[in-house]
């Protein structure tokens, strides 16, 4: 009796591990959609004003720091290989390694130094808040080196002070504003999602 009780809560752990896998890999494409759709509500400028930066941090908010940037891992890879997730429509890896690629690259870091955070101190509200903040100078300082690098190699010199004035310092207000529209509707979400992701 005791080896076939034993058995099947083997199985029944099994079942769940396996239902919480499906659930995360469902849960990581719907974010990863979720962010191409942003990508995709723009205003075009040098850097396209969208709202994938709000997508990035609202899927790290409600998946956590690892289902959250495997889920912009995902974006990011079906944009790379043409499929058009990025803003205006657009794919391929002639956007990657286009001025602004570098800006989409840097979300992956920002996404794992948000993780980092997220393990070293929890999962706290004010945690989130300042892993946000960390988090959009992380792909503000990737990208703009990346951009640098590219227009340098393709148009011609450019200083530091102009890139920051076309790609940067428009952007900091609005990306505050998407990280705290993220921050309060993500805490919201995660409630009542918490016992279907499999959280406490």
């Amino acid at each position: 009796m005791s080896t076939k009780m034993t058995t099947q809560t083997e199985h029944a752990a099994v079942r769940t591990a396996g239902r919480g896998k499906t659930y995360d890999m469902a849960y990581i494409a719907i974010f990863a959609v979720l962010m191409a759709v942003c990508s995709w509500i723009s205003i075009p400028t040098v850097i396209p004003f969208t709202l994938q930066t709000f997508a990035v941090f609202l899927a790290v908010c409600v998946l956590g720091g690892k289902r959250g940037t495997l889920s912009v891992i995902v974006f990011v890879l079906l944009g790379a290989v043409g499929v058009p997730v990025f803003a205006g429509f657009t794919g391929g890896p002639q956007v990657i390694m286009g001025n602004t690629g570098g800006y989409i690259i840097g979300f992956i870091f920002a996404g794992l130094l948000m993780w980092l955070m997220e393990r070293l101190f929890g999962r706290k509200m004010w945690v989130q808040a300042v892993s946000m903040l960390f988090g959009m100078l992380t792909y503000y300082v990737f990208g703009t080196i990346w951009f640098m690098v590219v227009y340098m190699r393709t148009t011609g010199p450019v200083g530091v002070t102009a890139v920051l004035g076309w790609c940067v310092i428009p952007f900091i207000v609005p990306d505050l504003v998407k990280a705290a529209l993220a921050l309060f509707l993500g805490n919201t979400l995660r409630k009542p999602l918490s016992a279907i992701m499999g959280e406490n």
